[in-house]
Order: structure tokens, then C-alpha cells, then sequence
């Protein structure tokens, strides 16, 4: 088997130097489809780095259960938004019932879960300014013991401040820093819904994602009382959100008792699917990577284009390249090269050339990840680059496969007489 060698190599950068503009726009093409697949993974990559961070924040043994299936779903159905809320009834089955649970929370708000960032919340102020995307939110405090979140000044209100209806809550750092800018917060009185309640607590800053920096779901935003207290102030709301951690090592024996507790509950029948959702941090980061790996998917073969516009460039050139060198093939084949000597040559040099167009797509996909970075989270994953500068060699390989089978049929009796 005929081997590459340096000289190989060397005639082909020799005869690309030759021709600096003319390789240039012929490897366009492989640059650009090659930096797209550097960039698309990048920010693919990153996304779902940060996403998976975020989610896994709030505990990978945590368990959130709704009427309809908590995460990235964006095709509720009627039905789904029409199901009975979870009640409180049934999540303190669910607490009393479910062995595998270490601990359990239940949530109310005035403005419901799946509410988007436009829907109006209810203002809080103090003094003369007033904060009107903020989201007040009902809690216990066994929330507070999951470590899923964690205090920055004061203390999280207790046991006996949510049996007692207690008019206190904990605020987000927004809430904090947009009411109480140059001063301390706890001990202060707001204003929520023209009722005074004492703040006791601010919660830490938390990093964020998934939500702007202004939409109202944000966690920085939360403004969080007892929940018995806001069931005394809202008694007509009844959309229950459940969050609940299971035992270390014991998550999906949590998840199927939670079903089998809603399940005999809501009275469904053994032929009748859920009427409410559970998952877990694993599923709604699954969610989320199809919706990316489906957009990564669209954006390769975006880039696909490019890379095969390359690849007929480099074979069109290559062409031109088997007819200005008629005589040289023809003095090699005199000399005593075999045909698949003439075909190696053509072959490393059209890799030679797309290789090169990797390379130099790599590097400026480098730079544009690095810019990219500056405004959303991304990550080059190792396997970008390999697969990247493999793919641009192969096109060469492949749109060369014809004109170098097209140089080594060349008659040497013919082509020592081409001029």
C-alpha cells in the first residue's frame, strides 16, 4: 500500500502557494461551514452546561409535581390546563404516604405558576417606590431545609410563624436592592397588596439563566410568606405547586409512590393515564437537550451547505488543476509513477487544501464562541474541533476522489506531447 510522505505533502502546499487566491476561495466554503459547526456546538454546549447547572440547583433528588407536567412544555393541551389543581389534601398525603421523601414543600401564589413574564403580579412597596415585577409566593419552611436555597441576612420564617399566620416574609436580593438600595432590609415593613408585613430574611443572590434578569420568575424577585398566611389573605386560590426531595439513592421509588398516592387521590382509573405531571431535574434536562439537539441538528445542516459548496470548489479546482498539470503528470508517469501513485498525490492535495480550511475555520469559530460568550454561556466541547478538521479532510478526500482517478487514466504518451 502506497504510503503519504513529507514530499507528499510538500508538493501540495507548494502548488496551494502557487495559487494563494484561488485556494483561498476555494476552501470559503469548507471555512465557513466548518466554523459554524465550532460555533453551533459552542453555544449548544454551553447552553445546556449552564441550563443543566441551574436546574441541578435546586437538588438532583428534587421532585416537582403540578396538574400538568412541570419543565419545557410548550404544547399544553386544553385538557391538561383544565385539570383540577394539586390540592392541599393531597400533598399532605404525599408527605404522610411516600416513605422514600426526606422532605416536602408545597407553594401558592396570587398569580398562577405557568403565568409568563407579561402577566401583572402584585406590587410591593415601601415608602414612596414600588416594585411591580415582583412575585410573591407562599412556602413552608421545610423549602428552606432542602439547601436549595440559602440565606443572605436574617432567618427564614419558622413552624410556628406559619401556624400562627404570621405577617412576615423573605425577599429576594432584587426586592432588596431596588426597595432597600442603601439600606438594610430586614426588619423593615412592606407594603404587599396594602398590607403591611415585616421582612425577616433575604435570600442569597442566585445566578440565573433560564430567565431574564427582569422577568418576575426570577428567583432574585421572590417575595416569599407563610403559606397559611397567604391562604388566609387569598382564600379563593387553589393552583398548588409540590416540590419534594427524595432519599439519597431512592428517586425513582419516590417518583412511583407520588403516582400511586395522586393516582388513588384523584380517583384515576387503572385505564386512565395522569391527570397531573411529575418530574424530576433529569427529565427537564432531558426536555431541554431535545429542543437543543433538535436546533443543533437544523443549524449542521445549515452549515452542511457550506461545506458542500467547499467541496465542489475544491473538486472544480482540482479539475482545472489535472489539466494545467497534463505534462507533469505525464513526466512522473514516464519516470515510472503508477497510477496510484498519481492518485495519492491528487488526493493529498485536495485534503491538504480542505484540511487547511479547517484548520483556519476552527480557529476564527474559536474567536466567534469567545465574542459569543460576551453575551450568552458557551463551551467547545472537545469533540468539535476533532470532528470538525476530520470532516473538512474527508471532503477533500471525497470531491478529489474524481479528479485524481481522472489524472491517473491519463494516456503518458498524450500528455507528454500537451502543451
Amino acid at each position: 500500500m502506497q504510503r503519504v510522505t513529507l514530499e507528499d505533502v510538500w508538493m501540495a502546499f507548494d502548488n496551494i502557494q502557487q495559487h494563494k487566491l484561488r485556494s483561498l476561495l476555494t476552501i470559503l466554503g469548507v471555512v465557513v461551514g466548518t466554523m459554524t459547526v465550532i460555533v453551533i456546538s459552542a453555544f449548544v454546549s454551553g447552553i445546556e452546561t449552564r441550563v443543566k447547572k441551574e436546574i441541578e440547583s435546586f437538588g438532583t433528588n428534587s421532585i416537582y409535581i403540578y396538574k400538568f407536567e412541570p419543565g419545557f412544555n410548550f404544547d399544553i393541551s386544553r385538557e391538561e390546563r383544565m385539570r383540577k389543581p394539586i390540592g392541599y389534601a393531597e400533598y399532605q398525603a404525599i408527605a404522610r404516604e411516600c416513605e422514600a421523601l426526606s422532605e416536602s414543600t408545597i407553594f401558592l401564589s396570587p398569580v398562577p405558576f405557568d403565568a409568563g413574564p407579561l402577566v401583572p403580579r402584585i406590587p410591593v412597596r415601601y415608602q414612596d417606590k414600588e416594585m411591580l415585577n415582583a412575585t410573591v409566593t407562599s412556602c413552608l419552611p421545610s423549602y428552606f431545609r432542602m439547601g436549595t436555597i440559602g440565606i443572605d441576612e436574617g432567618r427564614f420564617f419558622t413552624e410556628a410563624e406559619n401556624d400562627h399566620r404570621a405577617d412576615v416574609i423573605v425577599i429576594g436580593q432584587d426586592v432588596a436592592n431596588a426597595l432597600f438600595p442603601n439600606l438594610s432590609a430586614l426588619d423593615k415593613n412592606l407594603l404587599i397588596d396594602g398590607r403591611s408585613f415585616r421582612i425577616i430574611g433575604v435570600l442569597e443572590k442566585r445566578d440565573t439563566f433560564l430567565v431574564g434578569d427582569e422577568d418576575p420568575n426570577n428567583e432574585n424577585k421572590s417575595v416569599y410568606m407563610p403559606y397559611l398566611t397567604i391562604r388566609k389573605i387569598y382564600p379563593q386560590i387553589k393552583d398548588h405547586f409540590v416540590m419534594v426531595q427524595a432519599k439519597p439513592g431512592q428517586l425513582e421509588k419516590a417518583v412511583d409512590e407520588i403516582r400511586q398516592v395522586l393516582r388513588r387521590q384523584r380517583g384515576v382509573k387503572f385505564t386512565e393515564k395522569d391527570n397531573f405531571g411529575v418530574s424530576t431535574a433529569d427529565q427537564i434536562v432531558t426536555q431541554f437537550n431535545a429542543i437543543t439537539g433538535g436546533i443543533a441538528i437544523m443549524m449542521v445542516a445549515i452549515s452542511s451547505v457550506g461545506l458542500l459548496i467547499g467541496g465542489i470548489g475544491v473538486m472544480n479546482i482540482m479539475l482545472v488543476s489535472v489539466t494545467e498539470r497534463t505534462k507533469e503528470i505525464g513526466i512522473r508517469k514516464a519516470l515510472g509513477a503508477r497510477r496510484r501513485d498519481i492518485i495519492l498525490q491528487f488526493l493529498v492535495e485536495a485534503a491538504t487544501l480542505t484540511g487547511l480550511g479547517g484548520i483556519i475555520g476552527i480557529l476564527l469559530g474559536w474567536g466567534a464562541a469567545e465574542l459569543v460568550k460576551l453575551f450568552v454561556p458557551t463551551f467547545i466541547p472537545l469533540w468539535a474541533p476533532i470532528f470538525g478538521f476530520l470532516v473538512s479532510v474527508g471532503l477533500g478526500i471525497l470531491f478529489g476522489l474524481w479528479p485524481a482517478w481522472k489524472a491517473a487514466r491519463l494516456d503518458p504518451i498524450e500528455t507528454l506531447r500537451y502543451e
